[in-house]
């Protein structure tokens, strides 16, 4: 057993999100992977809230299935200045949120959600990154754009792949931009078990 990951069950990660897997897989947390069916629309409320109010939602939808193991659901969201940058709907989309995103900062936000019914155990918690990208010109920005990486990505980027040329700076959890804050879930995880 892995001292971080502290029970013997293997965890349900309730996302298809192949960053979520491979940040489980670097910790040593055992688990497979059964997609939440949740459909997400937008909603009302503080980034923290939305981001926890969809991970709660993912983790029960595929907890309904697996009483007796652990849930994990998680949701990532990118806010600037009060406005939510989603997954960009096109090429000129993209152009523009990394325009919008050159030399300021941003926030990411993540929310994760563990349900294990078995065990009577449910948590939440939120957690947000500032993030830095340097001032960009026009060349790098459709450079990046033309790669096909921010396509499917929240904020039109992603830090683990050629993203990461894009950033200066990153205060917080550099996990959470990718997708999870595992240092801080497993720690809690632990925490509820005492």
């Amino acid at each position: 057993m892995n001292y971080w990951y502290p029970v013997e069950k293997e965890l349900v990660l309730a996302s298809r999100s192949p960053r979520r897997t491979e940040i489980l897989s670097m910790a040593g947390v055992p688990h497979t992977v059964h997609p939440s069916s949740i459909e997400e629309f937008p909603i009302e409320g503080r980034p923290e809230h939305i981001v926890i109010h969809w991970a709660e939602a993912k983790a029960r939808d595929v907890a309904s299935l697996y009483s007796d193991r652990p849930v994990l659901g998680a949701d990532t969201m990118v806010f600037k200045d009060g406005v939510l940058l989603g997954k960009p709907s096109g090429r000129s989309e993209a152009l523009r949120m990394i325009g919008n995103l050159s030399g300021e900062w941003h926030t990411v936000y993540g929310g994760v959600a563990l349900a294990w019914h078995s065990r009577g155990l449910f948590f939440s918690l939120a957690e947000a990154t500032r993030v830095k990208f340097r001032n960009l010109s026009p060349e790098e920005i459709s450079a990046y754009v033309d790669s096909g990486e921010p396509m499917d990505k929240a904020g039109a980027y992603g830090i683990q792949g050629l993203g990461c040329v894009l950033v200066e700076k990153v205060e917080g959890c550099y996990f959470n931009v990718m997708g999870l804050p595992v240092s801080r879930f497993l720690h809690r995880f632990r925490e509820s078990l005492n």
